[in-house]
């Protein structure tokens, strides 16, 4: 008997979901779940689904990192795959090597990502090389769940207070910086909100100062 496929798409372009919706059900002969930020974890529940399309173009980046962090630590069978993925900003810290199947930048066409989740639907991973070397990199930089001294200052700042634009003033760096520093700390350290990061700095802060 023919099993059903189910994807969600996680997205507030009615215009990108009902294209969506159009397309994939019949050239991948799936069911597409149309799911909002703030109800995606309520359908979760009730559909078991296997990818999660997470349309960035309309999700702010911290709620699309919370979302990610509850389907790794709540669903074990589902995957991620992230589309408009913002080339300009460094937004790497949202990518997990264990849930994350596919990224597609907004340029990539619809025919492209097709191409894409066809390799992804044969066992393969889909993303584009400058962003795989560059989180080699990464890797080769530094110990995955080892905090980096800029990571540690980061974390030792909110303690203070301090904004990631005061924040960002005190390093001599840019905000989207800091905010890629916060999300790489926050995984290492297990954490999904500022507030949480805050409350773990302050029992652990001896192992994080600089």
């Amino acid at each position: 008997m023919f099993k059903v496929v189910n994807w969600m798409i996680v997205s507030r372009s009615q215009l990108l979901v009902d294209l969506l919706d159009f397309r994939w059900p019949q050239e991948f002969l799936v069911k597409l779940t149309k799911a909002q930020p703030n109800n995606m974890a309520k359908m979760l529940i009730e559909d078991p689904i296997s990818i999660v399309f997470f349309d960035l173009s309309t999700i702010d980046i911290q709620q699309a990192y919370q979302l990610q962090r509850l389907i790794e630590r709540e669903y074990c069978a589902i995957h991620t795959v992230f589309i408009n993925f913002p080339k300009q900003l460094d937004t790497r810290f949202l990518i997990h090597p264990a849930t994350t199947l596919g990224v597609f930048y907004a340029e990539t066409s619809l025919t492209d990502i097709s191409l894409g989740l066809n390799d992804i639907m044969k066992g393969r991973s889909v993303m584009p090389p400058e962003l795989l070397d560059s989180m080699m990199n990464d890797d080769n930089e530094a110990e995955s769940d080892q905090l980096t001294i800029r990571e540690r200052e980061v974390l030792h700042a909110l303690l203070s207070g301090s904004t990631n634009l005061d924040i960002a003033n005190q390093l001599f760096v840019s905000e989207s910086t800091i905010k890629t520093h916060l999300y790489r700390a926050f995984r290492k350290i297990g954490v999904s909100s500022r507030g949480q990061a805050i409350a773990w700095a302050q029992t652990h802060m001896h192992e994080v100062r600089v």
